[in-house]
């Protein structure tokens, strides 16, 4: 009797470990948390559900967006970006609210394509009701193409932080106390998108899209977003030194030292601690 009892305890402990294995899997799939919205078939998921790949030729790119609206989250991804001549090609991944154009919230990662053998830019900027204008670039410490590396937004009241396999390159606080835009009321989607920018894209606009190259393809694959509003990552001396690290080897351009832009003196926030 026991015998027979542990033996259909064994069957039923594999039937339901096998059941689990088979919802996790599900639930990794891409798609359970994100939908292609535009590109006319350009965008498609893998039939695992692992990958979602964009696509951009001459006629359209296309894109694809969050089935939630967060206030406040930390959002994951890998992506791999275009490949060889990705000049006038924009890659993105990106916060935004849905509400009225001249008040949206927007928290934006844009990688900027260029010619074969030359550094992709990662352009960042953040939008508070309508108002932004907070332009930071950065190039990578590795080659983007070659393979998936992750890219991530952590939203919360006290900061939004923009992160490169999990190092910290860039801090925007929240001092909304201070008279500063905060993005703080409006929920926002997480969107993704490939498309052609190449007036203003690589160089200033100065090197165009080589359409003979098309179809430009990136892939998009483990995405996770995590709602609330706590204090996320905490910024100690080793997330503060690392982000240094970054800040000092790759950042490009930032709008707080840019006094040419601003001769009347740059943004309140760029002298705030």
């Amino acid at each position: 009797m026991s015998s027979a009892f542990s033996s259909r305890a064994r069957v039923l402990l594999a039937l339901l470990l096998g059941l689990y294995a088979a919802c996790a899997a599900a639930a990794a799939r891409v798609d359970d948390g994100l939908e292609l919205t535009w590109g006319d078939g350009r965008g498609s998921v893998s039939p695992d559900g692992q990958v979602l790949t964009l696509s951009l030729d001459h006629t359209s790119g296309s894109g694809f967006r969050s089935k939630d609206t967060f206030l406040f989250a930390r959002a994951d991804v890998q992506i791999k970006l275009v490949p060889n001549n990705s000049a006038g090609t924009v890659t993105t991944f990106y916060f935004v609210s849905e509400g009225p154009w001249d008040v949206h919230d927007e928290v934006d990662l844009e990688f900027l394509g260029n010619v074969s053998g030359q550094p992709y830019t990662l352009h960042t900027n953040v939008y508070a009701g309508g108002s932004g204008s907070r332009e930071q670039q950065f190039h990578l410490w590795f080659d983007p193409t070659a393979d998936f590396h992750t890219y991530s937004i952590e939203w919360t009241q006290q900061h939004i932080l923009v992160l490169v396999d999990g190092t910290p390159v860039r801090e925007f606080k929240n001092h909304a106390d201070w008279g500063v835009p905060y993005p703080s009321s409006q929920g926002m989607r997480l969107y993704g998108s490939l498309w052609n920018a190449e007036d203003w894209a690589t160089q200033g606009g100065r090197v165009k899209t080589d359409w003979s190259q098309a179809p430009f393809v990136a892939q998009y694959r483990n995405f996770t977003a995590a709602a609330g509003g706590g204090y996320g990552l905490q910024m100690d001396a080793a997330a503060q030194q690392a982000m240094k690290w970054a800040r000092d080897n790759y950042m490009v351009y930032d709008y707080c030292a840019d006094a040419k832009r601003f001769p009347l003196g740059v943004p309140p926030e760029c002298s705030m601690p």
